[in-house]
C-alpha cells in the first residue's frame, strides 16, 4: 500500500475530525445547518485522501478489501448528502407531487437515513482497515 505524505496524512486526519465533529454537533442539535455542512466536506477530504492511497502489490484479498472501502468512502458522501437533506428538506419537492402522500413517503424513504448509511459504511471501514492491515502483516 503506498503511503501518504505528511500533507495528506495531516488531510486525512483532519477529514476523520470534521466527519466526528459534525455527526456529533448534528446529533446534538448543535447548529445543523452547520454541522451538516462539516460532516460532508470531512467526508468528502477523508474519501479523496483516503482513495489517493493505492495498492500495487498481486494480493487479491487486498485488492478487494480496497475495493469495498471504495464504496464505503461513496456511503460516507451520500451520508454527508442525506445529513444536508435532513437539515435543508432540499428533496421534499420531488415527493409533492404524489399529493398529500408525498410528505409521508419522503418521511418513509429519505428523512434521517444519513444514520443508516453512516453506520454501514462506518462497518465496513472499521472491517477493511484491519483485515487490509491484517494482509500486509502476512504478506511480509
Amino acid at each position: 500500500m503506498r503511503q501518504l505524505n505528511k500533507i495528506q496524512s495531516f488531510l486525512y486526519i483532519i477529514g476523520g475530525v470534521l466527519m466526528v465533529i459534525g455527526v456529533g454537533a448534528f446529533v446534538l442539535l448543535w447548529h445543523q445547518r452547520v454541522a451538516c455542512w462539516v460532516f460532508l466536506a470531512g467526508a468528502v477530504l477523508f474519501s479523496v485522501i483516503q482513495s489517493m492511497q493505492v495498492y500495487e502489490g498481486n494480493n487479491t484479498a487486498v485488492r478487494r478489501l480496497k475495493r469495498i472501502m471504495n464504496i464505503a468512502d461513496l456511503l460516507f458522501i451520500l451520508s454527508g448528502i442525506l445529513m444536508v437533506d435532513t437539515a435543508y428538506n432540499f428533496l421534499l419537492p420531488l415527493f409533492r407531487s404524489a399529493g398529500s402522500a408525498g410528505y409521508y413517503h419522503y418521511i418513509e424513504y429519505v428523512y434521517n437515513k444519513w444514520v443508516i448509511l453512516l453506520l454501514i459504511a462506518a462497518v465496513l471501514e472499521v472491517y477493511t482497515t484491519h483485515r487490509i492491515a491484517s494482509e500486509m502483516r502476512s504478506e511480509k
